[in-house]
């Protein structure tokens, strides 16, 4: 397959229509059946009787040819126009570079109503696999053009809600230190047995190992992925016309060489990149703080595709769709136009104030002060999502199934706690090694308290039951329903806390036999507690430069808004 960042637009063909003999000419005169001897002797004959024909033939005809004429032209501009469409659509089909997932994400599950979430993780890749992103990117002075996928410095996990009334965006830190299972590139045959390390290192073994290290990490069903590399980001801004933006102060990070006044700014092109690119320059001047500036990059990227006027503008759209097919990698799932349309079609359902940017909680790693491990509240906000739970309220109103389950429920529940918050001890009355430790671990994977723990039960159990304190019935619904556990099964008991024995009954697996779990409500605070989190409507949100000496000028450690003061020669970003 060719470049598709070196494709040339070409010229449409034209389209060549056929004139068909127009039907419907009149067969009688005026006062009934036509004279024999056709038009003229018709004509001749209402000249003989005085009458007004022949005034009128002159402009009948001239009438009928300018119709004719009309229609003409008017076939010929819809067959054009067509033909120009199919030349397009196949252009645009031409340009999409897909991949196979192979099943590596896991499976979404339908809700009440048959409808599915979508989950797509996006990637922006900082492989120098073109001259374009050699000299976007730097690094190949040596090197040359490289090969491969690269690594995964952009890693965004985008959920869709089945009634796609919602929508949560989630940034993985690339810095973050996890297990890679073991993956082999369909493409290349690169492989790896699995190792422990950076989380972004798993898209040198191809897209579909990075999604399979997430899936793995967060429980998260990952259906689709797009990836991006340099020159994509600086397209993808053209082609929009811009990008608004604004930052807190003055800000000159060296090292992406994003340089900008404070104050709001539309950053097109290789500006646009080093916006996004900019680690030193925002927040802490890591990881975290730059996940926070592209939140605030893609939200008003968004607003600006919704805006009125871009979706409607021919020439803005077809530069939108063409620069976007050929930025793109996608899996197998999105390999057409056709399916991107649907998705974009799904994306524009959800309202800018129900789409939630948040990033994952981290922790400091022990081993690396430049690592970071998961964090308290990631799992609750793994969970949220892979329960198809809004971390929005829009306003105030529920959805028809959120409406249709609460009232459903509404006889046979006191008021529900999150997950969260409930901690439970799980007994062993099985004599069956590990029993305790199964169910415990799916409790704490779907949010629960970390408190959690586990125990031999006093005496074997045939019988599973929960046992919980005064005041505790709620939390016990909340578990019950979690592992699919009946009602007939839980009892109050003289104890303050929950207790979950497991008997007999429940010789194996996370869910009681027979029954069907469902998720914890979500716990909304707990999920995007540390997260970062905001919403695509904030449009006057600025990205917070860092007051840190992040960045250095001529080897002198200084803050970004020094670096720009110290730099006065050199011509912002957007100039």
């Amino acid at each position: 397959m060719s470049d598709p960042w070196d494709g040339q637009v070409g010229q449409a063909t034209r389209n060549r229509s056929r004139t068909a003999q127009v039907p419907g000419q009149r067969t009688t005169g005026p006062d009934g059946v036509r004279p024999h001897g056709g038009r003229a002797a018709a004509r001749a004959a209402e000249r003989r009787r005085g009458g007004r024909g022949a005034r009128r033939a002159g402009p009948v005809r001239r009438g009928r040819r300018v119709l004719r004429t009309l229609g003409l032209c008017l076939a010929v501009l819809v067959l054009g126009t067509a033909g120009a469409g199919w030349w397009f659509y196949q252009h645009l089909n031409g340009n999409i570079n897909s991949v196979s997932l192979g099943g590596k994400g896991g499976t979404e599950k339908a809700d009440a109503f048959g409808r599915t979430p979508i989950n797509i993780l996006v990637m922006g890749s900082d492989g120098r696999t073109s001259k374009a992103d050699c000299k976007l990117g730097g690094g190949c002075s040596q090197t040359g053009v490289q090969t491969g996928n690269g690594n995964a410095d952009v890693q965004m996990v985008v959920h869709i809600s089945a009634d796609r009334s919602n929508a949560t965006v989630m940034s993985i830190p690339r810095d973050t230190m996890t297990d890679v299972p073991a993956c082999k590139d369909g493409e290349t045959g690169t492989s790896t047995p699995g190792y422990y390390g950076q989380i972004n290192s798993a898209l040198q073994y191809g897209p579909a190992c990075q999604v399979a290290t997430i899936h793995q990490l967060t429980g998260i069903p990952i259906d689709h992925f797009v990836k991006l590399d340099f020159s994509g980001v600086v397209k993808m801004s053209d082609a929009v016309g811009g990008v608004s933006v604004c930052v807190s102060s003055n800000v000159y990070d060296t090292y992406s060489h994003l340089k900008l006044s404070e104050g709001t700014h539309t950053l097109k092109g290789v500006a646009a990149l080093e916006f996004v690119r900019s680690r030193h320059g925002f927040g802490d001047g890591g990881d975290l703080g730059r996940t926070v500036s592209q939140h605030i990059f893609l939200s008003a990227m968004i607003r600006k595709f919704k805006s009125a006027g871009t979706l409607t503008d021919p020439t803005a759209v077809y530069g939108l769709a063409d620069a976007a097919t050929k930025a793109l990698t996608v899996d197998d799932g999105l390999g057409s136009v056709q399916k991107l349309i649907g998705l974009a079609a799904d994306l524009n359902k959800v309202p800018t104030k129900r789409m939630t940017f948040t990033t994952m909680q981290t922790a400091p790693d022990p081993t690396n002060s430049d690592r970071v491990v998961v964090g308290e509240g990631a799992k609750t906000l793994f969970s949220t999502i892979a329960n198809d739970q809004s971390l929005t309220t829009g306003s105030g109103k529920k959805s028809a199934a959120a409406s249709a389950t609460a009232k459903a429920e509404a006889t046979a529940t006191v008021a529900a706690v999150p997950a969260s918050r409930i901690a439970v001890t799980v007994e062993n009355g099985t004599g069956i090694t590990g029993r305790a430790s199964t169910v415990a671990s799916a409790l704490t994977d779907a949010g629960f308290s970390s408190g959690t723990t586990t125990a031999n039960a006093p005496s074997p159990a045939t019988t599973t039951t929960l046992t919980y304190g005064a005041g505790r019935k709620g939390e016990a619904q909340t578990a019950a329903k979690a592992l699919g556990l009946p009602s007939a099964r839980l009892e109050q008991g003289t104890g303050t806390g929950l207790t979950l024995v497991i008997g007999s009954d429940w010789p194996s697996g996370a869910t009681y036999p027979g029954g069907t779990s469902s998720p914890a409500p979500a716990d909304t605070r707990a999920a995007v507690s540390n997260a970062h989190a905001q919403t695509a409507d904030e449009a006057k949100t600025c990205a917070k430069v860092s007051p840190f000496k992040t960045v250095a000028l001529n080897g002198v450690p200084m803050t970004p808004a020094q670096a720009y003061a110290a730099a006065s020669s050199k011509p912002d970003s957007d100039d």
